[in-house]
């Protein structure tokens, strides 16, 4: 695996690692792939594991003042709209931070002065490889958004208080996202990130 500074890959147990014996390609869209590996298991015995293949995403939890930018767009796969962090998807060989600045102000037309590497995380590991790189902003320049001509959204500001109300209202319901906005309620008990 490719060395990231911004993800860690401690080492595995060796008693539970499961060897590829071979890997057949099933689908190869535009943003994800999906393979059937057979595997053999840590008892000898073999298995079959469904793998979806992502590049990898960022996120970035944009605080401007007391409030925190986020949009509203309609996700085709939930069949409504949904409240989230800006984020997007790493073009191939891209930087996540660089990813992260150009999303930001892709979407919001907020240009970070510093971006900070939060923890990164996995979206659902047992059967995706799918990474989000997350950064906090809290120094932005207002500037023009530049969304892609398939991408429709709104930007909105919420308080910290909005923000989990959106979560009981199900409006923020993505692990991303909501991860931002505990670690944003950590940062204004701590001061860390």
């Amino acid at each position: 695996m490719k060395s990231n500074p911004y993800l860690k890959h401690p080492t595995s147990n060796p008693a539970l690692v499961e060897e590829t014996i071979s890997s057949k390609e099933i689908f190869d869209g535009k943003i994800i792939s999906l393979q059937v590996d057979t595997v053999k298991l840590p008892n000898g015995q073999t298995g079959t594991r469904e793998i979806i293949k992502h590049p990898g995403a960022v996120a970035v939890l944009a605080l401007k003042g007391d409030k925190m930018l986020v949009v509203d767009q309609y996700r085709q796969a939930l069949g409504r709209t949904q409240v989230e962090i800006p984020a997007g998807k790493l073009d191939p060989g891209e930087d996540p931070m660089e990813a992260a600045g150009r999303e930001l102000r892709e979407e919001t037309g907020y240009h970070a002065q510093e971006l900070k590497p939060l923890p990164a995380f996995y979206t659902s590991p047992g059967f995706a490889d799918e990474v989000i790189y997350l950064f906090m902003a809290d120094h932005l320049e207002a500037g023009r958004m530049q969304l892609d001509e398939d991408e429709f959204l709104e930007v909105i500001e919420v308080t910290l208080d909005e923000a989990y109300e959106l979560i009981r209202e199900g409006r923020i319901s993505d692990a991303k996202t909501i991860i931002a906005v505990y670690a944003w309620h950590l940062y204004q008990l701590t001061g860390k990130i």
